[in-house]
């Protein structure tokens, strides 16, 4: 991390409604993950410290991604306050296409803590990419949930009970427990809600 420096930011990466309207929300992580994103929202606000939003989008595709279907916006719960920036992108990682790192260098901020959904895919993405940037980052594993992932070359269209019977499919736990191995200690640190928050400031 450049130790000039010093200022710190929580991005929430894809906390929207898009998610809700899937049948696989129902066999996620964490169903009520905007609590502890909340919580953690909650936290950084308090001490002074930048709070960025990113909603992932697929303009003209007719899925729950496409901003014409009304569900591209944070979930129940949540929501930006003035001053915090509301960005939206179309590719998995939340620096790409987007305005965030030139935001995160104007503040001085070194530091950056990622939640949101999901967990293996754009919160780690987004992570990884911030580590290749030089900055020190932080998984708040707990406030971040995923959904379970179909076996490559698995049938379209499976109602999800068969494909959580299916024993090639990858569970959320599973895929939580891969994402802590794989960036603990080479890309970011992984911490839980309630370890940020009884942090030392």
């Amino acid at each position: 991390m450049n130790p000039t420096l010093t200022g710190r930011a929580l991005v929430v990466v894809d906390a929207q409604r898009s998610f809700l309207q899937r049948q696989s929300w129902q066999a996620s992580s964490d169903p009520e993950v905007a609590e502890p994103i909340g919580r953690l929202v909650d936290h950084f606000r308090g001490r002074g410290d930048r709070v960025v939003w990113v909603l992932h989008t697929e303009p003209g595709t007719g899925t729950v991604f496409d901003p014409e279907r009304g569900f591209v916006e944070p979930m129940p719960g949540l929501s930006p306050v003035d001053g915090e920036p509301l960005l939206t992108k179309t590719a998995h990682s939340a620096f790409t296409g987007t305005d965030l790192q030139r935001l995160l260098t104007g503040w001085g901020v070194g530091e950056v803590t990622v939640c949101g959904v999901r967990t293996e895919q754009c919160c780690e993405t987004t992570t990884r990419m911030g580590s290749e940037l030089g900055l020190a980052m932080t998984l708040a594993v707990d406030a971040t949930a995923t959904e379970p992932i179909e076996a490559p070359g698995s049938a379209p269209g499976r109602p999800l009970q068969e494909i959580l019977d299916d024993p090639r499919t990858l569970l959320p736990r599973d895929i939580i427990t891969r994402t802590v191995y794989a960036l603990s200690g080479r890309f970011a640190t992984v911490r839980t809600v309630d370890e940020i928050i009884g942090e030392k400031s």
